[in-house]
């Protein structure tokens, strides 16, 4: 029976392939016996470097393909390889041995073997693009710099075009007039124009700034950009006169598919700053949030009064906890946007009198129709193409996805020294948490030409170097770092004409002068299409630029009106780090830790940066920072005065004096180091709140130094770390043994809470696990333990800190900091389904409250206890009725369902579902709190 149906299938997908044969036509490719990269040279990993990226390398696909995968589930070749190794980590790890790695990660050695050696394309005489048979990888080798970049955008063209189009124009804030008017591409283009709106002036600008202000790097860095910008061309136009193009070009109205009329339109060098705006404001941006800062701390003053409610607000900012967990754990201390003594220049706005900067106009059509869902007139497909209607109906990218008012939890890393290995040499295993997504954002590709030498990840649209990965005797990776990179600053507002200014006025006052604001404004519009049926409309986007940043609120201080706008080192150099990329891949500018640091100091975004060779380990803390006046506290708004601005600050350029790089967090050969989003060092004040005694990072620390202490670690024993913190409950390891200490702190005599107060225990005991009994499950061991942490964890905080705080500020801390991000869906900042957990929540809080009402030592506790007002019995009956209303929830009400999983699944509200960017879906995979691309190295020679 089983044969049968695989023969039907089989069958069917046979003939629908074959209706669609004139989209189907494969690009020119070489047989697969032709000559592959040198798999030996210059390679001193020896087989010990892995990798791997889920769901797989391929992330185009034609229609037909598309259609495929509608109806029966088929993937295009190589675009879903990698997601069963990596997900059968979560539940293979426990046994895993340096010698089943690969089971679970690639083979990241360079080159293919000749007996591997897969697909292979020559689009120039100069490069040749040799794919391995196990996972499609792209290995780039040119003869010329031009040939080897041209190949890496070709590549890029052939696995993510479509991907590549769709941010490109994400980055210009132009998505619905691309991709359909769906709401949720309303949000996402509304997200991101405000972060970076530019001109296409301001645009070339940045081009001309990077070419003509770095040397000889940055001749070459545009040369190489401009190489990689004609080969993404040549595939483009390659594949629209062949017709295997990406299908969703035809589902969205760009081509047609039966005369293959229509355009897919030239890249150029701008859409390369405009793609590097998305990705350095998703996971390299830092600092911002003051004025919703300043909102808590207006709310702790008005309940306590100044000088109390000042620190109330303060000990939940928690800007430098002596206890929180720290990658620099040696006590080192690097002094950075520290709170001054006496600040000046501070300007909080009046209570009530702040309201968020309007930003859409003109809305007609759909656009113009309040309520959740847009009008729809859907186009009607081809009756083969049935199944394809309103593929983006919901948006080419799940609401939420990119919010930035859900912050991304992105990237861990584990390095080891080699006096605590097994081999004498450093072993890391690290990588970026950057979401999943169908296709992914990131791409793997090997790249070797003069002057390049390195495998990796690239984000697609700015590969031209590999961003995170290995060169030829050592690796790097980085996490987001998140300091304080970004001010808000109050302008007083006027008119040109002399007449009172409202806040509505768009003219500030600047060096004694009155000067108009500058409007930048995108106009969008659309009609219904195949895959977005949402009915035709528009509107306009406005954004006010001003000398100190772009305006983000109106309010007033003290009755006169002001703007507050946001101004980031990063404007107006979204591509400048390409600089310090190029030095990571070029085997004569790194060849040590020194080296590597000083490639490092070249990333103007707000990044981590880890590196492993045969030798050493070391880290460095990248970032524009700028040197503000000592006495102006950076966590809150600064009036727009000459007094209080960056130091040598040109808004003309958006350049400033910048800490030297000896300022920045740096260490080579600390026994180890963590990083999972986490404070960097003493005294390197934290940008937003909840950096305190219990972060994700501590699941990492706790394991890494038990390991180094024992010593002889290896790849898979600190792989085994990783992989034991990505499934384990923050909650339930780090703060749980509090709550039940409060609970115990008297006999239970409930029997249904006694129960209750077993199974948590029982479950804290085995680890505090969100795993399944056994491979393929889909069943949690101490599946009601996790139950009850889930339903309990946001009453209990909300019943332990409400009364005290009051409903107001209560309220504006959570708008500052969420009080919970389980991977279940709906709960936290980061939406259901995303993989990363566990970064934003009141852990810290909880944790020092509890532990304060039990008596126990705390340092740097909260102004005031709130559990109980501090006595234990009060605290012990409030976390007892908590628990009790959590113990009554069922499992189809803490877990309501969603579009992807019935009510009361609790496997399937925790797993991860790779967001559909494109046309495929693929199949969901258990949950695990990990990077989405990861590297497992350990060198054991060099140079």
């Amino acid at each position: 029976m089983q044969r049968r149906t695989g023969r039907l299938r089989a069958a069917a997908a046979a003939a629908l392939f074959a209706l669609g044969a004139t989209l189907l036509a494969p690009p020119p490719t070489a047989a697969a016996a032709a000559p592959n990269p040198d798999r030996a040279a210059h390679d001193y990993c020896q087989g010990q470097c892995a990798d791997i990226l889920p769901p797989g390398a391929t992330g185009d696909a034609t229609l037909m393909q598309i259609l495929g995968n509608k109806l029966f589930g088929t993937h295009p070749p190589h675009s879903t390889d990698q997601l069963g190794p990596y997900g059968a980590l979560a539940s293979g790890y426990q046994n895993l041995t340096d010698d089943t790695l690969t089971d679970f990660f690639n083979d990241a050695s360079f080159g293919v073997p000749q007996d591997q050696v897969g697909k292979v394309s020559t689009p120039r005489d100069d490069v040749t693009i040799t794919r391995d048979r196990k996972t499609g990888v792209p290995h780039i080798k040119g003869t010329t710099r031009y040939g080897t970049e041209f190949g890496a955008g070709y590549a890029a063209g052939q696995d993510r075009l479509w991907l590549m189009d769709l941010f490109r124009h994400i980055g210009r804030g132009e998505l619905t007039s691309f991709a359909g008017g769906a709401p949720a591409n309303q949000g996402l283009e509304q997200q991101f124009f405000p972060q970076a709106p530019y001109t296409e002036k301001d645009l070339e600008a940045q081009v001309d700034a990077i070419r003509k202000n770095n040397g000889a790097r940055g001749r070459q860095a545009m040369k190489d950009a401009q190489a990689y910008v004609d080969g993404i061309n040549a595939y483009r136009e390659q594949s629209k006169n062949g017709r295997y193009f990406p299908g969703e070009y035809v589902l969205t109205g760009h081509i047609n598919a039966v005369t293959n009329a229509g355009e897919i339109k030239p890249f150029k060098l701008t859409d390369l700053i405009a793609l590097a705006s998305v990705v350095g404001g998703l996971f390299g941006n830092g600092g911002g949030g003051e004025v919703t800062s300043a909102l808590a701390l207006l709310s702790a003053q008005h309940k306590y009064g100044v000088e109390k409610g000042t620190k109330v607000w303060e000990s939940f900012r928690e800007r430098n906890d002596p206890e929180a967990v720290k990658t620099l754990h040696d006590g080192q201390s690097f002094p950075y946007a520290v709170k001054p003594a006496r600040a000046k220049g501070t300007a909080l706005p009046d209570r009530g009198s702040v309201t968020p900067e309007p930003l859409v106009f003109d809305r007609t059509g759909a656009a113009a129709v309040k309520g959740e869902h847009a009008p729809q007139d859907p186009v009607r497909a081809p009756e083969k193409y049935r199944k394809l209607e309103g593929l983006f109906k919901d948006g080419v990218l799940p609401e939420g996805s990119f919010s930035p008012t859900r912050r991304r939890g992105m990237s861990n890393a584990l390095l080891v020294s080699g006096k605590h290995t097994a081999s004498g040499n450093p072993v890391a295993v690290f990588g970026p948490q950057t979401g999943y997504f169908a296709p992914q954002l990131l791409m793997l590709q090997e790249i070797q030409g003069p002057g390049i030498s390195a495998r990796g990840a690239s984000f697609a649209g700015v590969g031209m170097y590999v961003q995170l990965g290995r060169g030829q005797d050592y690796a790097w990776s980085a996490t987001s770092a998140g300091q304080d990179i970004t001010d808000t600053y109050a302008l007083d507002l006027c008119n040109a004409d002399g007449s009172r200014p409202t806040r509505d006025s768009t003219s500030y006052r600047y060096r004694g002068a009155c000067i108009p604001m500058e409007k930048l404004e995108r106009t969008n519009s659309w009609q219904p299409t195949i895959a977005d049926p949402t009915a035709a409309g528009s509107y306009r986007m406005q954004v006010y630029r001003t000398k100190w940043g772009t305006v983000t609120h109106r309010a007033t201080i003290k009755g006169r009106p002001v703007a507050y706008t946001a101004l980031r080192t990063t404007y107006r150099h979204e591509a400048d780090s390409i600089i310090g990329f190029q030095m990571l891949n070029d085997p004569s500018a790194v060849h040590s830790a020194a080296t590597f640091k000083k490639a490092a100091q070249h990333i103007g975004y707000a990044f981590n940066w880890f590196y492993a060779d045969a030798r050493d380990i070391a880290y460095y803390n990248s970032g524009l920072n700028p040197v503000r006046n000592p006495d102006v506290d950076p966590a809150l708004p600064v009036e727009a005065d000459q007094a209080y601005a960056w130091k040598g600050y040109d808004p003309a350029t958006n350049t400033t004096d910048y800490t030297p790089p000896a300022q920045h967090p740096q260490s080579v050969d600390q026994d180890y180091y963590i990083s999972w989003n986490n404070k960097q060092a003493k005294d390197y004040d934290s940008a937003g709140f909840g950096n305190g005694p219990v972060h994700r990072a501590g699941l990492l620390d706790d394991r890494v130094r038990a390991l180094t202490q024992e010593g002889g670690v290896t790849r898979a024993s600190l792989t085994r770390a990783m992989a034991e913190a990505a499934v384990t409950d923050l909650r339930g390891e780090d703060v749980l043994p509090e709550m039940l200490r409060v609970l115990r702190s008297k006999p239970v005599t409930d029997p249904a809470l006694q129960r209750a107060v077993q199974q948590l225990e029982a479950w804290r005991r085995d680890g505090a696990q969100r795993r399944e009994t056994a491979a393929g499950s889909h069943t949690y061991a101490h599946s009601d333990a996790v139950r009850l942490m889930d339903a309990w964890w946001p009453r209990m905080i909300e019943a332990a800190f409400k009364p005290g705080l009051g409903g107001d500020l209560y309220q504006a801390l959570t708008a500052n900091l969420a009080i919970d991000e389980s991977p279940s869906a709906g709960h936290g900042p980061t939406g259901g389904h995303a993989g990363s957990a566990f970064q934003y929540g009141w852990w810290s809080y909880a944790d020092k409250d509890l532990r304060s009402v039990l008596g126990d030592r705390v340092e740097g506790p909260l102004a005031e206890q709130y559990c109980g007002k501090g006595v234990l019995s009060d605290c012990r009956d409030t976390l007892l009725d908590t628990l009790r209303q959590a113990n009554a929830r069922t499992a189809e009400q803490v877990y309501p369902g969603d579009a992807s999983c019935k009510a009361g699944d609790q496997w399937c509200a925790d797993a991860i579902i790779h967001r559909a960017v494109g046309g495929l879906t693929h199949d969901t995979i258990s949950w695990q709190n990990r990077p989405t691309y990861q590297q497992v190295v350990e060198f054991p020679a060099h140079r």
